[in-house]
């Protein structure tokens, strides 16, 4: 019930105390977007780029980020940068990091926007795991590790000493907690519906991001996670039309989404609030209290260890 009551107290959020009007200059700074080639992803790099950070969108599809870049462009005057990134690919994310890190050598945001939501249960990643849990928490684990050399060298390089990493994850992580014999492509994933193994990669996001911050707040990252409101973008594709129809007129667009992560990764403020989980629009809020648990953490971060080791 709990979970049920903090997924409503969400869906309406009192008017935001935070605006992009208050984001400091970002002169110097390089940020990376995951799936931001569309939707909220889309928006905070429109954000970035007009407080004049450097802006890589991460995504699969070229075409349709060369298309927002450019897009982009006439509408700020600044250009972003594409990085070919398919996380639902464990050797596309390791080509990923080395391609970023072959042009840059700092880091200051990390922002792991990108999700699959609510796809048929039998669609599994290239490498054969959940397709959910494999894109928003396997995927965006690994290119985390494998960036955090220039995430930790920024830090130690910057006034305040931090670098950021911001992982969207959702209201929904309420509503599952972690089946560790469903990642993969199991008889027991098969048995989940797609609705509660989104709900499953979601905690999954939320228990990431603190075991990032229990393991990495010594050197200085800010590793927060987020729900970023009910926003009407491509990823409710999935959704069948009836409950598309039904809820649409009660989500908000997609600058309200890029509200809470914009925060998170740039105010002042929430360089605070490492292991934090934020709530519609820039507040802090409640997530689940099994996703709190060290051990939970320690062993999901050692079973997605496993899983790149020999990548």
């Amino acid at each position: 019930m709990g979970g049920y009551l903090s997924l409503l107290g969400q869906s309406v959020p009192p008017k935001s105390k935070f605006n992009v009007s208050d984001i400091p200059d970002l002169s110097g700074k390089v940020v990376i977007v995951t799936g931001a080639n569309t939707g909220i992803g889309k928006e905070t790099v429109k954000v970035l780029l007009q407080h004049d950070a450097k802006v890589y969108i991460a995504a699969r599809d070229q075409s349709k980020s060369e298309s927002a870049i450019q897009e982009l462009k006439a509408s700020t005057g600044k250009e972003a940068v594409f990085l070919k990134l398919d996380l639902g690919n464990l050797k596309a994310v390791k080509a990923a990091a080395e391609e970023f890190l072959s042009k840059e050598t700092r880091l200051d945001v990390l922002i792991n926007n990108a999700g699959v939501m609510f796809p048929p249960v039998k669609e599994v990643t290239s490498d054969g795991y959940d397709l959910q849990f494999g894109t928003n928490v396997l995927g965006h684990y690994y290119f985390t590790k494998l960036l955090l050399p220039a995430l930790t060298s920024t830090a130690r390089s910057s006034p305040d000493g931090k670098a950021r990493v911001v992982t969207v994850s959702s209201s929904m992580h309420m509503m599952s907690g972690l089946k560790f014999d469903a990642f993969k492509d199991t008889p027991a994933r098969k048995k989940m519906s797609r609705y509660t193994l989104y709900a499953q990669s979601k905690h999954g996001n939320v228990v990431f991001a603190l075991e990032l911050d229990r393991r990495y707040k010594s050197e200085g990252i800010v590793s927060i996670s987020l729900n970023p409101g009910n926003i009407r973008t491509d990823l409710q594709r999935h959704m069948a039309s009836i409950s598309r129809s039904i809820t649409r007129p009660f989500f908000y667009d997609a600058a309200h989404g890029a509200l809470t992560q914009l925060y998170a990764a740039t105010s002042p403020a929430a360089a605070e609030m490492g292991g934090k989980y934020l709530v519609p629009w820039a507040r802090i809020g409640p997530s689940r209290k099994d996703a709190h648990d060290p051990k939970t953490g320690q062993a999901l971060w050692e079973w997605c260890e496993e899983q790149v080791k020999d990548i």
